[in-house]
């Protein structure tokens, strides 16, 4: 079985020295490839920038860029039986990449961003008879309500909704709080613990069983 993994925050150039990013910091996408490395699977990660290492047993792929990402997941997707987005991709990118380091001058600097390829939908709509897709909404607010408009917008199977509000589970925390919500209502509580613990008990609900 082959399972794709995405982890991490992606970085939109601004210019030479400068980017757009976010706060994850890849443990949760790096302790479910962890736990989903095991004999009979080929387990992909997809790794936008962190400070960790890539754990043992996994095909390891670097990325840096919302774009670089959607190649990556595109390829790799093709035949996987599983698939969990659980990187945290720009939704929106600096329009002009300034070439060199951008001076200092008198006045502000007004950046234009354009969108970012949305890879969970873009996915869903194209992704083969028998592939699970699995997607992540880190929330700060209405996080049941905003995880299910998700799971049903970009068609997926499952999802899973962590308040990231929380300094407890939000990022850099070792620890997560995670609900699965899937198709048909369906709602588990994986409830709170480690992110290893927790990428545990998210695969033993959506792993394909056949």
């Amino acid at each position: 079985m082959k399972i794709v993994i995405t982890a991490g925050g992606t970085r939109e150039k601004i210019d030479a020295v400068r980017f757009i990013t976010n706060r994850s910091t890849g443990k949760m996408g790096y302790a479910i490839a962890e736990a989903a490395a095991a004999p009979g699977r080929r387990v992909v990660l997809i790794s936008a920038p962190t400070a960790l290492a890539a754990p043992a047993g996994v095909e390891f792929i670097a990325v840096e860029s919302a774009a670089e990402m959607a190649e990556a997941v595109r390829r790799e997707a093709v035949d996987a039986r599983l698939v969990i987005m659980a990187a945290a991709v720009a939704d929106y990118r600096p329009k002009t990449v300034m070439p060199g380091k951008f001076k200092k001058r008198e006045g502000n600097w007004v950046l234009e961003l354009e969108r970012t390829e949305d890879i969970l939908a873009s996915l869903g709509q194209s992704r083969h008879p028998g592939q699970v897709l699995v997607g992540f909404a880190a929330e700060t607010d209405d996080l049941l309500a905003n995880a299910a408009g998700k799971l049903e917008r970009k068609n997926l199977d499952w999802i899973a909704a962590n308040d990231v509000s929380r300094r407890e589970i939000g990022f850099g925390s070792d620890n997560n709080a995670i609900t699965l919500l899937g198709r048909g209502g369906r709602k588990v509580e994986l409830g709170f613990g480690s992110k290893r613990e927790l990428a545990e008990k998210l695969l033993q609900t959506v792993l394909p069983r056949d």
